[in-house]
């Protein structure tokens, strides 16, 4: 995919216009996932608000996982057919964001809460499955980079939202905090539309207008190929693995271990921020020395790290092994966007990441409930083990995975 001239090769990453472009859509990125991450540390007093058992508070995370995954794959279609209009796309994402957070925020019921997190839920992923594509479109020979450097914006919204969000609690109330966080990113929307489109062009080649036959044939013969399936499972067992974590400990920081709003927004803080420093290297070592070199051994240490939380699971070691934890936890994910976009055409590069987390999706709707009934029923011992398991699982899939082999297309 070609790049109008604000993108020079010999300027490269120096080019101002470059950083103003990543900068961007990073600083959004980082405003989805504030909100999405705030919202976790908030779950025990929405928990008490609603009187909700344990397992109703894992269907809210189940309902945000279904929402995900059942828009991915018609959202990566929509996204591949809008690609030259990828601005106002991705503005429209933020700006319906904020009405979901809105809608979350002045809730009376829980049915209308399950409705702002399904719809933050949906626009979330339409906006990853844009902006990864873009970005790879306008920088093909530094995917794991560009993204990481993307990433980095989600890993600031992850660390420095609930620590944010469990002070605030201790101003104004949930429903203050969300509404504040809506209107927050509806001003950001109108914003990113006035200026980012206008600095950053895509150009249009010619076949970029694509029929659509010919976009399904491509879809087609890339779905055939048994690596693209094999990874969505190990973007699966990774989402599993997430969002468990992000259900269980919250409800475990405050019930069993009696934190306040701010110690709990502080330890879920600590699993994310170390990702904005170890994401971009391992983004960079997996286009320098290959992805499986960097993701396969992140794994393993998540798998590590989970079971040595089964026997330190309170004070200074555990907020030492939650930082461990947090190293992989998160730097894994370009790393597995940027291997599925090795494989795949530029044409069809939203619609195959759309089905990719789909699958993926499926599989982690399903965690939130497990991971809530386990704990319930084992505590958090059993959880990490879980987890560990989930993690294990991936390292060995990815590992036996052929990436060296092209995809073979056939010459028309």
């Amino acid at each position: 995919m070609s790049v109008e001239k604000n993108l020079q090769p010999r300027s490269g990453f120096k080019d101002t216009k470059v950083w103003l472009f990543i900068g961007a859509l990073a600083g959004g990125h980082s405003l989805f996932h504030w909100v999405v991450q705030g919202f976790v540390v908030v779950l025990p007093e929405v928990q008490s608000h609603f009187a909700l058992t344990g397992l109703e508070i894992g269907l809210v995370l189940t309902v945000r996982e279904l929402s995900t995954g059942l828009v991915a794959f018609p959202g990566g279609v929509v996204a591949d057919s809008l690609r030259r209009h990828w601005g106002a796309f991705l503005a429209a994402c933020i700006g319906g964001f904020g009405v979901g957070s809105l809608l979350m925020g002045i809730s009376p019921m829980f049915g209308m809460l399950l409705a702002g997190v399904s719809i933050i839920a949906i626009l979330h992923s339409l906006w990853h499955l844009s902006a990864a594509s873009s970005l790879s479109q306008s920088f093909p020979n530094n995917k794991g980079s560009v993204l990481s450097f993307h990433g980095i914006g989600g890993s600031v919204g992850d660390g420095i939202g609930p620590f944010a969000t469990g002070l605030l609690l201790s101003l104004i109330s949930w429903r203050g905090i969300l509404t504040f966080y809506g209107a927050t990113a509806i001003i950001f929307s109108v914003l990113f539309l006035l200026t980012v489109p206008r600095i950053w062009h895509i150009a249009e080649q010619g076949n970029e207008r694509i029929r659509f036959t010919k976009r399904l044939e491509e879809l087609t013969e890339t779905l055939r190929h048994p690596v693209i399936w094999g990874i969505s499972v190990v973007k699966g067992l990774r989402s599993m693995s997430l969002v468990a974590l992000l259900t269980i400990f919250p409800l475990y920081f405050h019930d069993e271990l009696l934190m306040g709003s701010s110690m709990r927004g502080l330890h879920i803080g600590l699993l994310i921020l170390i990702g904005i420093i170890s994401k971009p290297l391992a983004g960079y070592f997996s286009d320098r020395f290959g992805r499986k070199k960097v993701l396969v051994p992140g794994l393993i240490w998540s798998c590590g790290i989970s079971l040595t939380l089964v026997f330190f699971s309170q004070g200074i070691m555990l907020a030492v092994l939650v930082v461990l934890l947090g190293m992989f936890l998160y730097p894994d994910q370009p790393i597995i966007a940027a291997t599925t976009l090795d494989l795949v055409e530029s044409e069809v590069s939203s619609t195959v990441l759309g089905i990719t987390a789909t699958i993926a999706l499926a599989m982690s709707t399903v965690s939130p409930l497990l991971a809530g009934i386990i704990y319930q029923n084992f505590g958090i011992d059993l959880v990490m083990i879980y987890v560990a398991f989930l993690f294990a699982t991936a390292s060995i899939i990815f590992l036996i995975l052929p990436l060296n082999k092209p995809i073979e297309r056939k010459r028309r």
